[in-house]
């Protein structure tokens, strides 16, 4: 059974990328939300294996959004995705809870290897 993952970038060409990727790697993408609101709505709908959480969006970002699917859903596997220069941000979102993080522009083996391991140590 492929693993499925839910992806929440408010930029499509992310979402897209990401969706590549991960389809390519054999992965299920069984939604895309484009903001924290909507994340935790699809979260609670789909229950996936993982996250991709962007860190930085409109109406509600990534933090709050993790901490709130944290608090409902505590095996919850989210890794959060960051511009380079948001150290303050990631190093906040993994306090919060993130499993772990990657860094845009990202490289679709670096995304592969990130997301197995959190899948696997889990």
């Amino acid at each position: 059974m492929s693993k499925r993952v839910l992806i929440v970038d408010d930029a499509l060409f992310m979402r897209t990328m990401l969706r590549d990727i991960f389809a390519s790697a054999g992965w299920q993408i069984i939604a895309e939300a484009e903001n924290g609101e909507q994340a935790i709505a699809e979260y609670k709908a789909h229950q996936p294996d993982l996250v991709t959480m962007d860190i930085v969006m409109p109406q509600m970002g990534g933090i709050p959004a993790l901490k709130k699917i944290l608090a409902d859903y505590p095996a919850a596997r989210i890794v959060v995705c960051s511009a380079l220069g948001q150290k303050n941000l990631i190093l906040e979102a993994v306090t919060a809870g993130a499993k772990d993080f990657i860094v845009k522009p990202f490289h679709k083996a670096q995304v592969v290897e990130v997301v197995e391991r959190v899948v696997m140590a889990s």
